[in-house]
């Protein structure tokens, strides 16, 4: 009598291993993760340590030496990238420990860089100007930007708006502020003329889309929420942002090197302070905790010595008539 086996069905323990790869423990990872551009900033990090190790890598494997091939990437690079890799790379261990992937902690022999400290970070008034009305840059582009410098809003709390959460009306948008409260931002009359240009009559979806189409499949793929349905879309990243305004600002930079998107929150603060806002008005607009925060974006920089030095010289330059 001949005996046919039954095929075999994977058990939890060959379910397990499976998950255990990197490409498919990044992918959990980063689908519980609910702020669109803290997964996408997280993507690029992880997809790099796919790369390194390979796909099926297991995690309890990873050693310091991976983590230290994947920030050699950015060895170079400013402390703040530098920082953000490695926050990425920490977030995924505590994760991978938390569901027993991982025993060791592989980024324990990398520290974060303290960044430069830098004097006026704000961004001269008509250099800003000069940027949002060129027609050379896109109208996303130009659109993000004033908004913005408009609502001095957190880059990720802009980028994470959805069509939905505008309110054209009253010239506001509902946002997740840091600590996960809802909260209104508000715009003035030139972001007002630019936001229904760049809507088009799109009624949902992410305010702010990407050039090309999402991929629909694997560790790169956006939650649906963040693909515009119309289009197929995903929402413009955090890192695509960023490079952007750096790369149009640097002719205008005199250190040829571009400002960051922070810079026009900063920016936007500052020149209210200079017009003489108070502090709790300050605070309203920049929805900060504590008033002591707001030192570092109202302290007198380099446009406030320019007027000191030219009022104070014994020749005052003439008004033009």
């Amino acid at each position: 009598m001949s005996v046919v086996a039954f095929p075999s069905q994977p058990g939890p323990a060959a379910d397990a291993t499976t998950a255990a790869g990197i490409e498919s423990a990044a992918g959990r990872f980063l689908d519980s993760i609910t702020t669109a551009t803290t997964r996408a900033g997280y993507t690029e990090t992880l997809a790099r340590l796919t790369a390194v190790t390979g796909p099926h890598h297991q995690v309890a494997d990873l050693t310091p030496e991976h983590y230290a091939a994947v920030m050699d990437r950015w060895k170079t690079a400013a402390a703040a990238t530098w920082n953000r890799h490695l926050s990425a790379l920490r977030s995924f261990t505590t994760w991978a420990q938390r569901q027993d992937l991982l025993d060791t902690n592989p980024a324990r022999r990398l520290q974060r860089r303290t960044p430069a400290r830098r004097g006026d970070r704000s961004i001269p008034r008509t250099r800003l100007e000069t940027l949002f009305n060129d027609p050379a840059h896109a109208l996303r582009e130009r659109l993000l930007w004033r908004l913005l410098y408009d609502t001095a809003a957190r880059a990720e709390e802009i980028l994470s708006l959805n069509v939905e959460d505008l309110d054209l009306e009253f010239r506001r948008a509902r946002v997740v502020s840091k600590g996960g409260a809802i909260e209104y931002v508000h715009w003035a009359t030139p972001t007002a003329r630019l936001l229904p240009r760049l809507l088009a009559g799109r009624t949902t979806g992410p305010l702010f889309l990407a050039d090309r189409r999402a991929p629909v499949s694997g560790p790169r793929a956006p939650a649906s929420a963040d693909i515009d349905p119309a289009t197929g879309r995903g929402r413009l990243s955090y890192p695509r942002a960023e490079y952007l305004f750096k790369t149009a600002s640097a002719q205008l930079d005199p250190h040829r090197q571009g400002w960051t998107l922070h810079q026009l929150r900063h920016s936007a603060l500052q020149h209210l302070a200079h017009a003489g806002r108070t502090a709790p008005e300050l605070r309203a607009k920049s929805r900060h905790q504590h008033l002591a925060s707001l030192d570092r974006y109202v302290r007198p920089g380099e446009e406030t010595s320019a007027r000191v030095t030219a009022e104070a010289g014994p020749i005052q330059p003439r008004r033009p008539r």
